[in-house]
Protein backbone atom coordinates (compact mmCIF):
# COMPACT_ATOMS: atom_id res chain seq x y z
CA UNK A 1 0.00 0.00 0.00
CA UNK A 2 1.39 3.37 -1.03
CA UNK A 3 0.22 6.12 1.28
CA UNK A 4 -1.80 8.96 -0.26
CA UNK A 5 0.63 11.68 0.80
CA UNK A 6 3.55 9.77 -0.71
CA UNK A 7 1.64 9.32 -3.96
CA UNK A 8 1.09 13.08 -4.20
CA UNK A 9 4.74 13.78 -3.41
CA UNK A 10 5.73 11.36 -6.18
CA UNK A 11 3.71 13.48 -8.61
CA UNK A 12 0.49 11.48 -8.75
CA UNK A 13 -2.80 13.30 -9.28
CA UNK A 14 -5.60 11.90 -7.07
CA UNK A 15 -9.33 12.45 -7.31
CA UNK A 16 -9.54 13.18 -3.58
CA UNK A 17 -6.40 14.98 -2.37
CA UNK A 18 -4.74 13.80 0.83
CA UNK A 19 -5.29 16.10 3.82
CA UNK A 20 -3.39 17.28 6.86
CA UNK A 21 -3.23 20.62 8.66
CA UNK A 22 -0.39 22.73 9.97
CA UNK A 23 -0.56 22.79 13.79
CA UNK A 24 -3.23 20.07 13.66
CA UNK A 25 -2.08 18.96 17.13
CA UNK A 26 -2.72 22.10 19.11
CA UNK A 27 -4.70 24.39 21.35
CA UNK A 28 -7.94 24.27 19.38
CA UNK A 29 -8.42 20.66 20.60
CA UNK A 30 -9.68 20.07 24.15
CA UNK A 31 -7.73 16.81 24.37
CA UNK A 32 -4.51 18.69 23.57
CA UNK A 33 -5.17 21.21 26.35
CA UNK A 34 -5.69 18.36 28.81
CA UNK A 35 -2.41 16.69 27.82
CA UNK A 36 -0.50 19.97 27.97
CA UNK A 37 -1.83 20.57 31.49
CA UNK A 38 -0.60 17.09 32.39
CA UNK A 39 2.87 17.93 31.01
CA UNK A 40 3.04 21.19 33.00
CA UNK A 41 4.26 23.56 30.30
CA UNK A 42 4.93 23.67 26.57
CA UNK A 43 8.62 22.75 26.62
CA UNK A 44 8.00 19.88 29.03
CA UNK A 45 5.42 18.60 26.56
CA UNK A 46 7.89 18.82 23.66
CA UNK A 47 10.51 16.83 25.58
CA UNK A 48 8.16 14.21 27.05
CA UNK A 49 8.26 11.60 24.27
CA UNK A 50 5.13 9.74 25.39
CA UNK A 51 3.01 12.88 25.74
CA UNK A 52 4.40 14.47 22.54
CA UNK A 53 3.47 11.27 20.69
CA UNK A 54 0.03 11.37 22.30
CA UNK A 55 -0.76 14.91 21.10
CA UNK A 56 0.56 14.00 17.63
CA UNK A 57 -1.88 11.08 17.53
CA UNK A 58 -4.91 13.01 18.84
CA UNK A 59 -5.93 14.69 15.54
CA UNK A 60 -5.37 11.40 13.71
CA UNK A 61 -7.80 9.62 16.03
CA UNK A 62 -10.33 12.44 15.81
CA UNK A 63 -10.18 13.23 12.09
CA UNK A 64 -8.25 10.51 10.26
CA UNK A 65 -5.85 12.92 8.56
CA UNK A 66 -3.60 11.36 5.92
CA UNK A 67 -0.47 12.56 7.72
CA UNK A 68 0.69 13.19 11.26
CA UNK A 69 3.33 15.86 11.86
CA UNK A 70 5.72 15.40 14.74
CA UNK A 71 4.79 17.56 17.73
CA UNK A 72 7.83 19.73 18.50
CA UNK A 73 8.88 23.37 18.02
CA UNK A 74 11.28 25.04 15.60
CA UNK A 75 13.14 26.60 18.55
CA UNK A 76 14.24 23.27 20.03
CA UNK A 77 17.20 23.35 17.63
CA UNK A 78 18.59 26.70 18.87
CA UNK A 79 18.11 25.45 22.42
CA UNK A 80 20.10 22.32 21.54
CA UNK A 81 22.78 24.61 20.07
CA UNK A 82 23.10 26.30 23.46
CA UNK A 83 20.58 29.15 23.45
CA UNK A 84 18.46 29.64 26.56
CA UNK A 85 14.78 29.10 25.68
CA UNK A 86 11.64 29.74 27.68
CA UNK A 87 8.00 30.54 26.95
CA UNK A 88 6.05 33.46 28.41
CA UNK A 89 2.35 32.66 28.84
CA UNK A 90 0.26 34.62 26.36
CA UNK A 91 3.33 36.13 24.68
CA UNK A 92 5.29 33.23 23.18
CA UNK A 93 8.95 32.20 23.10
CA UNK A 94 11.96 34.04 24.48
CA UNK A 95 15.60 33.18 23.74
CA UNK A 96 19.01 34.42 24.78
CA UNK A 97 20.25 36.45 21.82
CA UNK A 98 23.09 35.98 19.33
CA UNK A 99 24.24 39.49 18.43
CA UNK A 100 28.02 39.42 18.96
CA UNK A 101 31.00 37.25 18.09
CA UNK A 102 31.14 36.12 21.73
CA UNK A 103 27.46 35.11 21.70
CA UNK A 104 28.15 32.99 18.63
CA UNK A 105 31.31 31.46 20.12
CA UNK A 106 29.25 30.18 23.06
CA UNK A 107 27.01 28.08 20.80
CA UNK A 108 27.58 24.35 20.40
CA UNK A 109 28.70 22.51 17.29
CA UNK A 110 26.04 20.77 15.14
CA UNK A 111 27.16 17.29 16.16
CA UNK A 112 26.60 18.19 19.84
CA UNK A 113 22.83 18.72 19.57
CA UNK A 114 21.63 15.14 19.67
CA UNK A 115 21.75 14.54 23.40
CA UNK A 116 19.33 17.45 23.96
CA UNK A 117 17.13 16.37 21.06
CA UNK A 118 17.09 12.64 21.90
CA UNK A 119 13.51 12.85 23.32
CA UNK A 120 12.32 14.24 19.96
CA UNK A 121 13.85 11.28 18.13
CA UNK A 122 12.20 8.97 20.65
CA UNK A 123 8.82 10.60 19.88
CA UNK A 124 9.36 9.83 16.18
CA UNK A 125 10.15 6.20 17.02
CA UNK A 126 6.98 5.86 19.10
CA UNK A 127 4.87 7.40 16.33
CA UNK A 128 6.34 5.19 13.61
CA UNK A 129 5.04 2.20 15.58
CA UNK A 130 1.68 3.61 16.73
CA UNK A 131 0.36 5.49 13.70
CA UNK A 132 -2.18 3.72 11.46
CA UNK A 133 -0.52 2.01 8.49
CA UNK A 134 -2.11 4.43 6.02
CA UNK A 135 -0.89 7.58 7.86
CA UNK A 136 2.34 9.28 6.78
CA UNK A 137 4.69 10.59 9.48
CA UNK A 138 6.12 14.04 8.76
CA UNK A 139 9.22 15.35 10.52
CA UNK A 140 10.17 19.00 10.34
CA UNK A 141 12.47 21.86 11.24
CA UNK A 142 12.44 25.61 10.87
CA UNK A 143 14.47 27.01 7.99
CA UNK A 144 17.73 28.74 8.98
CA UNK A 145 16.49 32.26 8.17
CA UNK A 146 13.36 31.93 10.30
CA UNK A 147 15.22 30.32 13.20
CA UNK A 148 17.94 32.98 12.96
CA UNK A 149 15.36 35.78 13.26
CA UNK A 150 14.36 34.43 16.67
CA UNK A 151 17.96 33.86 17.77
CA UNK A 152 19.00 37.41 16.90
CA UNK A 153 15.94 39.16 18.35
CA UNK A 154 15.36 36.81 21.27
CA UNK A 155 11.67 36.63 20.34
CA UNK A 156 9.27 36.84 17.42
CA UNK A 157 9.11 40.26 15.77
CA UNK A 158 6.59 41.71 13.29
CA UNK A 159 9.15 42.56 10.60
CA UNK A 160 12.29 40.56 11.56
CA UNK A 161 14.12 43.91 11.78
CA UNK A 162 16.85 42.78 14.24
CA UNK A 163 17.92 39.96 11.90
CA UNK A 164 17.88 42.26 8.86
CA UNK A 165 19.99 44.77 10.79
CA UNK A 166 22.57 42.18 11.82
CA UNK A 167 22.90 40.69 8.31
CA UNK A 168 23.47 44.20 6.93
CA UNK A 169 25.77 45.51 9.68
CA UNK A 170 27.75 42.34 10.44
CA UNK A 171 27.33 39.98 7.48
CA UNK A 172 30.25 37.77 8.59
CA UNK A 173 28.63 37.01 11.96
CA UNK A 174 25.20 36.53 10.41
CA UNK A 175 26.57 34.21 7.72
CA UNK A 176 28.35 32.17 10.39
CA UNK A 177 25.08 31.82 12.27
CA UNK A 178 23.23 30.80 9.10
CA UNK A 179 25.90 28.20 8.25
CA UNK A 180 25.70 26.77 11.75
CA UNK A 181 21.92 26.50 11.43
CA UNK A 182 22.20 24.80 8.03
CA UNK A 183 24.53 22.15 9.47
CA UNK A 184 22.47 21.78 12.65
CA UNK A 185 19.26 21.39 10.65
CA UNK A 186 20.81 18.68 8.47
CA UNK A 187 21.92 16.80 11.60
CA UNK A 188 18.51 17.20 13.27
CA UNK A 189 16.43 16.16 10.28
CA UNK A 190 18.70 13.24 9.39
CA UNK A 191 18.16 11.86 12.89
CA UNK A 192 14.40 12.31 12.52
CA UNK A 193 14.53 10.28 9.30
CA UNK A 194 16.62 7.58 10.96
CA UNK A 195 14.01 7.42 13.73
CA UNK A 196 11.17 6.86 11.25
CA UNK A 197 10.03 10.14 9.66
CA UNK A 198 8.79 9.41 6.12
CA UNK A 199 8.55 13.00 4.85
CA UNK A 200 10.35 16.18 5.92
CA UNK A 201 8.97 19.70 5.90
CA UNK A 202 11.11 22.83 6.15
CA UNK A 203 9.18 25.82 7.53
CA UNK A 204 10.48 29.25 6.49
CA UNK A 205 7.73 31.26 8.14
CA UNK A 206 9.48 34.63 7.62
CA UNK A 207 10.84 34.07 4.09
CA UNK A 208 8.49 36.78 2.81
CA UNK A 209 10.52 39.54 4.50
CA UNK A 210 13.52 38.69 2.30
CA UNK A 211 13.67 40.51 -1.04
CA UNK A 212 15.79 40.20 -4.18
CA UNK A 213 19.26 38.75 -3.67
CA UNK A 214 18.59 38.35 0.05
CA UNK A 215 15.83 35.87 -0.75
CA UNK A 216 18.24 33.82 -2.85
CA UNK A 217 21.02 33.96 -0.27
CA UNK A 218 19.04 33.44 2.94
CA UNK A 219 15.90 31.51 1.89
CA UNK A 220 16.65 29.56 -1.29
CA UNK A 221 20.33 28.65 -0.82
CA UNK A 222 20.09 27.33 2.77
CA UNK A 223 17.04 25.26 1.82
CA UNK A 224 18.90 23.90 -1.21
CA UNK A 225 21.93 22.94 0.93
CA UNK A 226 19.77 21.16 3.51
CA UNK A 227 17.79 19.26 0.88
CA UNK A 228 20.91 18.27 -1.05
CA UNK A 229 22.57 16.91 2.09
CA UNK A 230 19.44 15.04 3.20
CA UNK A 231 18.88 13.54 -0.25
CA UNK A 232 22.52 12.46 -0.28
CA UNK A 233 22.04 10.54 2.96
CA UNK A 234 18.41 9.52 2.42
CA UNK A 235 17.76 9.47 -1.35
CA UNK A 236 14.13 8.37 -1.10
CA UNK A 237 12.91 10.91 1.46
CA UNK A 238 10.39 13.41 0.03
CA UNK A 239 10.81 17.00 1.21
CA UNK A 240 8.23 19.82 1.36
CA UNK A 241 9.55 23.40 1.35
CA UNK A 242 7.47 26.28 2.72
CA UNK A 243 8.91 29.74 1.96
CA UNK A 244 5.87 31.51 3.39
CA UNK A 245 4.68 34.72 1.69
CA UNK A 246 7.27 34.34 -1.06
CA UNK A 247 4.83 35.71 -3.65
CA UNK A 248 6.27 35.44 -7.15
CA UNK A 249 9.35 33.79 -5.68
CA UNK A 250 7.26 30.66 -5.14
CA UNK A 251 7.64 30.16 -8.90
CA UNK A 252 10.36 27.59 -9.51
CA UNK A 253 11.29 27.40 -5.82
CA UNK A 254 10.77 23.65 -5.47
CA UNK A 255 12.77 22.89 -8.59
CA UNK A 256 15.62 25.25 -7.61
CA UNK A 257 15.78 23.97 -4.04
CA UNK A 258 15.42 20.30 -4.96
CA UNK A 259 12.17 19.91 -3.01
CA UNK A 260 9.45 17.44 -3.99
CA UNK A 261 6.66 19.86 -3.11
CA UNK A 262 6.15 23.49 -2.20
CA UNK A 263 3.60 24.58 0.40
CA UNK A 264 1.84 27.88 -0.24
CA UNK A 265 0.12 30.38 2.01
CA UNK A 266 -3.23 32.02 1.31
CA UNK A 267 -1.71 35.28 -0.01
CA UNK A 268 -1.70 33.64 -3.46
CA UNK A 269 -4.81 32.15 -5.02
CA UNK A 270 -5.27 28.47 -5.77
CA UNK A 271 -5.96 29.41 -9.39
CA UNK A 272 -2.61 31.24 -9.59
CA UNK A 273 -0.89 28.24 -7.97
CA UNK A 274 -2.40 25.94 -10.60
CA UNK A 275 -1.08 28.08 -13.45
CA UNK A 276 2.35 28.97 -12.05
CA UNK A 277 3.47 26.40 -9.47
CA UNK A 278 1.65 23.11 -9.96
CA UNK A 279 3.06 22.84 -13.48
CA UNK A 280 6.34 21.85 -11.78
CA UNK A 281 4.83 19.18 -9.52
CA UNK A 282 3.17 18.70 -6.16
CA UNK A 283 1.75 21.67 -4.26
CA UNK A 284 0.40 21.89 -0.72
CA UNK A 285 -2.19 24.33 0.60
CA UNK A 286 -3.78 26.74 0.82
CA UNK A 287 -7.14 27.38 2.54
CA UNK A 288 -7.07 30.44 4.81
CA UNK A 289 -6.95 29.30 8.44
CA UNK A 290 -9.54 31.95 9.35
CA UNK A 291 -12.22 29.67 7.85
CA UNK A 292 -11.58 27.22 10.70
CA UNK A 293 -12.88 29.95 13.01
CA UNK A 294 -15.75 31.41 10.96
CA UNK A 295 -17.03 28.19 9.35
CA UNK A 296 -20.40 28.30 7.58
CA UNK A 297 -21.11 28.10 3.87
CA UNK A 298 -18.03 30.20 3.06
CA UNK A 299 -15.79 27.47 4.52
CA UNK A 300 -17.47 24.86 2.33
CA UNK A 301 -17.34 27.04 -0.79
CA UNK A 302 -13.69 28.01 -0.30
CA UNK A 303 -12.66 24.41 0.39
CA UNK A 304 -14.36 23.29 -2.83
CA UNK A 305 -12.73 26.14 -4.75
CA UNK A 306 -9.21 25.15 -3.62
CA UNK A 307 -9.82 21.48 -4.41
CA UNK A 308 -11.23 22.28 -7.85
CA UNK A 309 -8.52 24.79 -8.77
CA UNK A 310 -5.77 22.30 -7.89
CA UNK A 311 -7.47 19.17 -9.25
CA UNK A 312 -5.36 19.03 -12.43
CA UNK A 313 -2.16 17.96 -10.70
CA UNK A 314 -0.66 16.51 -7.52
CA UNK A 315 -2.07 18.34 -4.48
CA UNK A 316 -1.92 17.91 -0.70
CA UNK A 317 -4.80 19.82 0.87
CA UNK A 318 -3.73 22.00 3.78
CA UNK A 319 -4.23 25.42 5.28
CA UNK A 320 -2.18 28.39 4.17
CA UNK A 321 -0.64 28.46 7.65
CA UNK A 322 -1.31 26.94 11.06
CA UNK A 323 -4.77 26.45 12.53
CA UNK A 324 -5.34 29.00 15.29
CA UNK A 325 -6.32 28.29 18.93
CA UNK A 326 -9.76 29.86 18.53
CA UNK A 327 -10.71 27.51 15.66
CA UNK A 328 -13.80 25.33 16.09
CA UNK A 329 -12.97 21.60 15.88
CA UNK A 330 -16.34 21.07 14.13
CA UNK A 331 -15.19 23.24 11.24
CA UNK A 332 -12.19 20.96 10.69
CA UNK A 333 -14.57 18.03 10.27
CA UNK A 334 -16.72 20.05 7.86
CA UNK A 335 -13.61 20.82 5.77
CA UNK A 336 -12.59 17.15 5.68
CA UNK A 337 -16.11 15.96 4.81
CA UNK A 338 -16.33 18.56 2.04
CA UNK A 339 -13.10 17.28 0.46
CA UNK A 340 -13.73 13.56 0.86
CA UNK A 341 -17.39 13.64 -0.15
CA UNK A 342 -16.91 15.87 -3.17
CA UNK A 343 -18.66 14.78 -6.34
Amino acid sequence: MTKKILKALAGEKQKIPPIWMMRQAGRYLPEYRETRAQAGDFLSLCYNSELAAEVTLQPIRRYGFDAAILFADILLLPQALGADLWFVTGEGPRLSTVQTKLDFANLRKPEEINETLAPVYETVKILSKELPRETTLIGFAGAPWTVATYMVAGRGTPDQAPAHLLKNDNPELFDNLMNLLVEGTIEYLSHQINAGAEVIKIFDSWAGSLKGNDFDKYALEPCKKIISALKGKHPNIPIIAFPRQAGDRYIGFAKQAGADCVALDESVSAEWISQNIQVDGCVQGNLASSHMVSGGSVLIDETKRVVKALSNGPHIFNLGHGITPEADPKNVQIMIDTIRNAE
